[in-house]
Order: C-alpha cells, then structure tokens, then sequence
C-alpha cells in the first residue's frame, strides 16, 4: 500500500464493512480496500483509526498504543468513549497495526511543540506536519509516560468529540431540529421534545460523508461520567482465563524454534566456532552464524553484533545445544574494563571538568562558595542495570518468497517493521507484523535486536522459526541503564540556610530536565561531563531520573541535616511559592505520619520528584534488624494532573515503586574483563512477594495538564529508601544497591557514611 496524503490525522470518516471509521484523511487515489484487508480480524468489521460504529451499535475504540500491563488501552479507551458519551460496556478496545496512519504523532507534536497555542486554522496543518515526521521516524511508541498525555489528550478525545459532534449534526437534520436540542448518552442520540431516541448506528453511513473536526468541543471534567472513574481493566479476564495470547504462544505449521549467543564483550565478532557437538544433539537442524546490524531508529541506533544461532526441533533443545557450542571470539580492546576502572573513569573525568556542559545556571555560584559560613560536598553513584522483564525476549518470523511476517511483543510496531525490513533489504510493505501484549517492557522491548535476529534464522533456514532469548543471554546482552557518578556541593550562610548548589555528573542522556531540582536555592550550578564507555545504552523505566532522583533527593536530604532542620520542613521551605509541589510533599507526609515517632532500628524518608508531567512524593518506613534492611511501608502521592483511571494510577504508582525498590536493595550489573558478570535472578535479584512493602497510595487531581503514570513512581523510592535507613542508623548511604552494605550499626553511631 503506498503511501497516504495526511493532511490531518482525524478529517473525515468512512464506510466499510458496516462499520465507521474516524480518523484517517480519504484523498484521491488511496486504496481503501487495501487498507481493510490489512486492518482488523477475518470476518470482522474494518477497524482503523480511531473510532468504528458497527452495524450493533458497538463501538471499537483503536489504540496505537502496545499493551506491557500498564492499562494504557484501556484508559486511552475512556478518554474516546468519555467524549463519545459510548456506552463503555458496548465500546471495545484493539491496538492499531504497524502501520504508518497509526505513527504516534501526538508525541512529536507535545514534546516538540509544548506551549504554543496555535490558531484554531493552524491545528489541521501542525498535526499534518506531525504526521509525516514521526510517520518517517516509523515512531509508534509506547514510552515515556507519554500514551493518555499526548495521544490521550491529543487525538483521542478529539476522535470521540468530533464524531459526537457529526452524529448531533446528522441526528438533527434527520429529525429536523436544532442542533442544540439533540443531546447523546451511552451510545444514543435523544431528542426530548419529540421523545425520540436513536442509536449512533443508525447515523453510521452518513457521518461517513461528513469531514469531523480537529478542534471540536470538549465536555467540561465536571461531566465526566468515565474519565476519572474506576472501570475495570479490558486485558485482565483474558489474562486470568489464559486467553491472551502471547508472542510466546504463536504456533506455525512446520515451525522450528531457536537459541542464539553472542561475544561476552559487546562488539565482539566469531573468529571460529565448532559447531559438531552441537549437531549431535538429537533434534538439532542447523548452527548459523547471523552478521551483525546496525540500525538507526529513534531510539538513537540498535546494535546487534554478530550472533551464532542453534535451530531445533524445540526450545529446550535448541538451548541445551547452545551450551555445547564451542565459540571463539575476536578481541574488542575492552577486555580489561571493568566496573572499578569505570568508576575510576568518571571520577577522573569529573574532577578535570574538561569540556563541562551546563544544565542551569543561576546566579554566582562561585562568589558564593567563596564566602560561604558552611559547605558540604558528596559523591553518588549507581551501577548499571538491566531490565529483566518476567517474559523472556521473543520472536517468531517467517520469511519466504520476499515477504516476512513477524510475531512479537515490542513497545515500536512500525520501527520493528522498518528495521526487519531494513536488515532483510525488503520494502516495508513486504514486511507484516503482528504485536502482541507483552510480560513487561520497561524501554527494552523498544530495541529490535530481538525481532531482527529471528527474521534473520528464518530467512537462513527457509522456515518458520520461533526465537527465544534464554535468561542469561537476557541479562549478558541488555541495553542497560547507565552507571552514573554524580558529584554535589552546597553552600551555608551563618543561619543555616542553603545559598549554592552545584551539581556535576557523567554523561548526559534523556530527559534532559532530570538533574535539575525544583527547590529555590538562589545560585545553581548544574551540569555534566562525557565519560563514555562501550556498554550498551538503553532506556529503563524513567530513564534519567531514576539515576537523578536518587542523586538530588539524597543530597537535599543531607543538606537538610546540614542545615539543623527537619527533611520535610526543609523542602517545604523551599517550596513555599511553588504550592502544587509543596502540596504533594505534605500530603505524603500527612499521611505517612511524618512526626509520629518510630522506635530504635526504624526509620523514615522523604523524596520528592517530578517527573513526565507529574509530581511523586514518597515516604518509606524501614526496619534495620541484624545489619538487613526490611521495607515495611511506603505511602505515595502522586498530581497527575487529572487521573483518567484512578485504579490504573495506583497500580502503576505500586509497579514503579517494586520496580525501583528491586534496583536500590539488589540492582547492580557488574563489569569484569570488559563483560557483564551477572546471568540470571540468582545474582540479579528481585523483591520477592514476601520482601514488598505496605503501599498507600493517594492522587490529586490538581487540574493541571495531564501527566504520566507508567515511570513517575520509580525515581523517588531509592532517595526515600536512603533517606530512611540513616533516619534509623545515622549511615549515609551514597551508592546502590544497598545490598553491598553492612548496616548493622546502633542509633547512636550517627555519621557513618557508607
């Protein structure tokens, strides 16, 4: 199918199948027909972009958005039906294909275009431009906390109202009636002084003629009826009952299935390999080598070096037969990097400053430590970390006759298919994939080495091949969350207050605000060094902030203690004139019992952060007993803005705060001989059930923009974690995890610093 003219995203509905289809610009020349055989179920009504009336009344609400556990279907399924004014028990939800009208738009338009309000006559065109931009980008990204604040809130909604505006429109003229007496509810149109009362459906074809608007009417929050309200989650019965299916689930007829290793040192390529001992092994078919790939995305580049596959006639033999492999591989110059010497890399490269970039500046920094009555200074760091989502990596593809097919869970459909296609030197449209949902994505499942490597077996063996990532070879070649050094100093007058904060740390990434602190210290100095290194960089749940947050929510805390002053008084104070901040520090410390007293061996934190549009506040109870740290209670409170599914956020409040939980008590990728040592959660631990905490959480709705859920619960546990455990021992802990530290100190030995 080529190419669509898209003007705009929503501009005009259509008619198939029975069905109406909102969304998508029809222009001369484009194949509708082709579009349908490539959207939707056999046998079902055409589902596209973002709305479908079928001939029942039933309302399909499609979703560019991939389903890992977060919910995001179905919140972004109440922001179309609340303007739709659906009935919700009558409206479905189905994520869009890898096709390019489902790019993710409203992300490049957000980000890029944050704060200008554009001219009613301008939107058609802006989103237009949007369009093409992440449509070439092949951008259909779940990520960044970004799915009900920008596609939510920028195309789903105007989806719903606008095609409840059509429907008043047609409904109107049918009856002959003004507009304004036309009402609509739970999937009907009503007309009250005539008692009449019609179903969407039966205004189906005619709005299909109609052009819907780009800047329609939204109801007012005061109205909402579904947004803002407890509606159970669309994926969990078949979750519960097993119906869902998996990527790991799909079943072709004559489908083989694959392990695959690759160098320990990333970067690595095979110099020889003895592939006999392996071939031996009953139901063995073949032992490949795949070339390496490089591919460009915006995610900013994969690299999948070269892989040695064994294909089989079962998983289990595949991988058994792996471990019999015999590989040699080249020499990369890294093999005496490790984690030590890394460290000993940023410290050095911080302490020359060379080629220092700035975050913020604000005010003289330097004059102010010149005649400052007190200063503190620390150093943090925290190690790299891998992701380990519970579903292990894979994917199935079957690549015959110059098309391929691709079977996988990913958090970027249309890129996945794109770099497929890029890799196996196919056009685009001869590449289909189907997504499914995923067992957890936390930014990995955003890389598609994966996806590439099984598409790349197929193609060699001729056959459907099934690809699955054995754990260690899971945590041995991660994207990972980047080791960091973070070096703080801050300045005192005679009255303990803080005048000067100066902050720098190692290499840069995203987002770029992450470092940067919401507390009103007059002069600031924030910034960074490049220090790279050849580990394999990737994006982990909150990205920056989960590396920064730990930083600046640790040192403020320490400062607070330099200062004389209570840690949540401290920040309250400094927050005085920013009052949805302030109001979120207090609420969390209302609830936690902030001055309630604890006993001996027990302790509490505070942490603050801001983080994707939203503000997070956390306080964390702990128990130090015998040297072990014990987690006992963790109340968070979180602004979203406007919550769309209050259960949603709680749940993702408590998925972040396990997830971050899991990484300052265990998380630590290690590097020796310039490779990753751990392999598998024996040495790369998770909170057990038995380990996790009591967690209270509560939203505010302050009515500002709507902001993320999936990440903002991450950054702020470590800080809060630290800050409680020298709250009970008097032990700064300035490294994570916590595991590598004896703890086991009284009350009264304050000052130990760990």
């Amino acid at each position: 199918m080529g190419k669509w003219t898209r003007r705009a995203f929503i501009t005009t509905g259509l008619v198939a199948g029975g069905g109406v289809i909102v969304g998508v610009a029809l222009r001369p020349g484009n194949q509708i027909k082709d579009l349908a055989g490539k959207v939707g179920e056999e046998g079902g009504q055409l589902v596209h972009s973002y709305v479908k009336i079928d001939t029942d009344n039933t309302i399909t609400a499609i979703i560019p958005h991939s389903e890992m556990g977060q919910g995001v279907q179905t919140a972004l399924g109440q922001m179309l039906a609340e303007e739709l004014d659906a009935d919700w028990e009558n409206l479905l939800t189905e994520e869009a294909p890898a096709l390019g009208e489902y790019s993710t738009y409203s992300a490049g338009r957000r980000y890029l275009l944050a704060g200008i309000d554009f001219p009613e006559i301008l939107i058609p065109t802006v989103d237009g431009a949007m369009m093409r931009v992440a449509d070439s980008l092949n951008m259909q990204i779940t990520g960044g906390s970004m799915s009900v604040r920008t596609t939510g809130a920028l195309a789903m909604r105007i989806a719903g109202a606008a095609t409840r505006e059509m429907l008043e429109e047609a409904a109107a003229s049918f009856w002959g009636v003004p507009i304004s007496e036309v009402t609509t509810e739970n999937s009907y149109l009503i007309h009250a002084v005539t008692n009449r009362r019609e179903p969407y459906a039966t205004f189906a074809s005619t709005i299909a003629e109609m052009t819907p608007s780009q800047t329609p009417t939204f109801k007012d929050p005061s109205d909402y009826k579904i947004v803002g309200t407890h509606k159970p989650r669309r994926d969990i019965p078949a979750k519960v009952d097993g119906s869902l299916k998996f990527a790991l689930d799909v079943r072709l007829p004559d489908m083989l299935y694959a392990s695959v290793i690759r160098s320990p040192v990333s970067g690595g390529s095979v110099v020889l390999f003895d592939k006999a001992a392996a071939l031996a092994i009953d139901g063995v078919v073949d032992v490949i080598k795949i070339p390496a790939s490089t591919i460009g995305n915006a995610f900013g580049g994969t690299y999948s070096g070269e892989t040695v596959a064994v294909v089989a006639d079962s998983y289990w033999t595949a991988n058994l037969a792996i471990k019999e492999l015999d590989v040699q591989w080249s020499k990369t110059g890294f093999e005496s990097v490790s984690s030590d010497s890394i460290f000993a890399q940023f410290d050095r490269d911080i302490t020359s400053r060379i080629e220092r970039q700035t975050d913020r500046v604000e005010g003289e920094t330097d004059s102010v430590f010149a005649t400052a009555a007190k200063i503190i200074d620390a150093d943090y760091h925290v190690p790299y970390l891998a992701h380990t989502c519970m579903e292990p990596l894979n994917a199935t593809a079957n690549v015959r006759d110059g098309n391929a097919e691709v079977w996988v869970g990913c958090q970027n459909p249309l890129g996945f298919r794109r770099d497929v296609a890029v890799v196996l030197g196919l056009e685009e449209e001869a590449v289909t994939l189907h997504n499914h949902a995923m067992g957890g994505g936390f930014g990995r499942k955003a890389r598609p080495d994966y996806a590439i490597q099984a598409a790349q077996i197929s193609q060699a063996v001729g056959r459907p091949v099934q690809l699955i990532w054995s754990r260690e070879e899971d945590v041995r070649q991660d994207f990972y969350r980047p080791a960091v050094q973070s070096r703080f100093r801050a300045a005192f007058d005679a009255d303990n207050n803080i005048l000067a904060w100066e902050n720098t740390y190692t290499n840069k990434n995203e987002p770029v605000e992450a470092p940067l602190i919401p507390y009103a210290v007059p002069a600031q100095d924030i910034g960074y060094v490049s220090s790279p290194t050849h580990v394999p960089f990737g994006a982990w749940r909150s990205v920056d902030h989960s590396q920064h947050g730990f930083f600046t929510e640790s040192f403020i805390d320490e400062a607070a203690h330099a200062a004389e002053k209570d840690p949540f008084e401290f920040r309250a104070e400094l927050l005085k004139d920013s009052p949805r901040h302030l109001a979120v520090l207090a609420k969390a410390a209302e609830e936690a019992g902030w001055n309630r007293m604890l006993p001996a061996g027990r302790g509490r934190g505070i942490s603050l952060q801001e983080s994707f549009g939203s503000l997070v506040a956390q306080v964390v109870e702990v128990t130090i007993n015998n040297g072990e740290v014990a987690v006992d209670r963790v109340v968070a409170v979180i602004d979203p803005g406007l919550a769309v599914a209050p259960d949603g956020i709680a749940a993702q409040l408590e998925s972040g705060i396990i997830y971050g939980l899991t990484a300052a008590l265990f998380g630590e990728i290690t590097i020796e001989d310039g490779a990753v040592v751990q392999s598998n959660f024996h040495d790369y631990p998770s909170v057990r059930m038995n380990q996790a905490p009591k967690i209270e959480t509560h939203v505010i709705n302050s009515g500002n923009d709507i902001g993320g859920a999936g990440e903002p619960g991450t950054p702020g546990i470590g800080p809060a974690l630290a800050n409680a455990v020298f709250d009970a021992t008097g032990i700064r802990v300035r490294q994570l995890p916590l595991k590598n530290f004896d703890l086991d100190f009284r009350v009264e030995e304050t000052g130990d610093v760990a």
